[in-house]
């Protein structure tokens, strides 16, 4: 029940968050650039005067602001994470945990994944309720229009017209922040946090407090928190990331299933986000059988 145990030779773990963050910005800014220079050939020198359009995402723009976002996330987070690794001269594999998953263990992250979802669902609930105190009321405000403005371009990224364009979608929303927000909260920034305290419970808290803080949607943090502690929990009691990856990819592509599915029934996706509605006991039978399911989780990777 250990990560994975890191080369005595490494560098310090401060410096390798210092360079996370270093690989981040650089490979985020040269990405996206090369990301708009693909969407100057999709839509040619007439772009030039409606790059501003391409950023909100309209209509017309829409497959190139696509392309923006897969490009940025490849910068941002799966490059950081295999530089960080080759920085310290080994395999991605090796550094990460990354060994072959085992079935049952696959199941269980299928099993946790659903049986935590009235839970989230009701955090999600608490969490959009935040009121701040009056002097505080400006910033209130900022955080309303952040999640606004945040919201606004989910539901244009996450518009669908056909099966190809679900196809991208899962792709650009479930398999590369799966895979690279993986690679760099749970593989690199808990890795390193957990070099630096030695105490993994302080890492995979901390690492989930920065992935959750980092996405700028303040009335979701606590719900993207806790699904970046249960990440890391996952990470930590198998040694292995691809299970945090699979439970990551897990809660993305229900999304992108489930505003496909709306938008073939003509649902606006603006209502995607209202609860299910559980009583009181559902939301605590979830928590119960997902606790439950983390310790049969641990119990089982240690066997294996």
């Amino acid at each position: 029940m250990n990560f994975v145990t890191p080369n005595k030779e490494e560098i310090n773990p401060f410096l390798q968050l210092l360079l996370l963050l270093f690989y981040g910005i650089a490979g985020g800014l040269v990405f996206a650039l090369i990301g708009l220079v693909i969407a100057f050939l999709m839509y040619g020198t007439n772009l030039m005067s409606n790059v501003a359009g391409l950023l909100a995402g309209e209509p017309p723009y829409l497959n190139g602001l696509k392309v923006m976002q897969i490009f940025s996330s490849i910068g941002t987070f799966i490059v950081p994470g295999i530089a960080l690794a080759l920085t310290e001269k080994q395999k991605v594999t090796t550094f990460y945990g990354l060994s072959k998953p085992k079935f049952p263990l696959i199941t269980m992250v299928f099993l946790i994944m659903i049986a935590s979802m009235p839970l989230m669902e009701w955090t999600a609930i608490w969490n959009q309720k935040m009121i701040l105190p009056e002097f505080l009321k400006g910033i209130e405000h900022w955080m309303k229009e952040k999640e606004d403005a945040a919201m606004e371009t989910t539901i244009k990224l996450l518009t669908m017209r056909n099966n190809f364009d679900f196809l991208v979608n899962l792709v650009m929303i479930a398999v590369l922040p799966a895979v690279g927000e993986e690679l760099m909260f749970r593989g690199g920034v808990q890795r390193s946090l957990n070099r630096a305290f030695n105490n993994p419970h302080v890492a995979i808290w901390l690492s989930a407090i920065i992935f959750s803080a980092i996405h700028l949607q303040f009335y979701g943090f606590i719900p993207r928190m806790l699904l970046g502690a249960g990440f890391g929990y996952l990470y930590y009691f198998s040694g292995s990331l691809w299970y945090a990856i699979l439970a990551h990819f897990i809660n993305n592509a229900y999304a992108v299933c489930a505003a496909f599915y709306m938008q073939k029934h003509n649902m606006p996706l603006d209502k995607a986000d209202e609860p299910i509605g559980f009583p009181w006991y559902g939301y605590l039978i979830s928590a119960i059988i997902t606790i439950a399911l983390f310790n049969f989780f641990k119990n089982k990777a240690e066997r294996e």
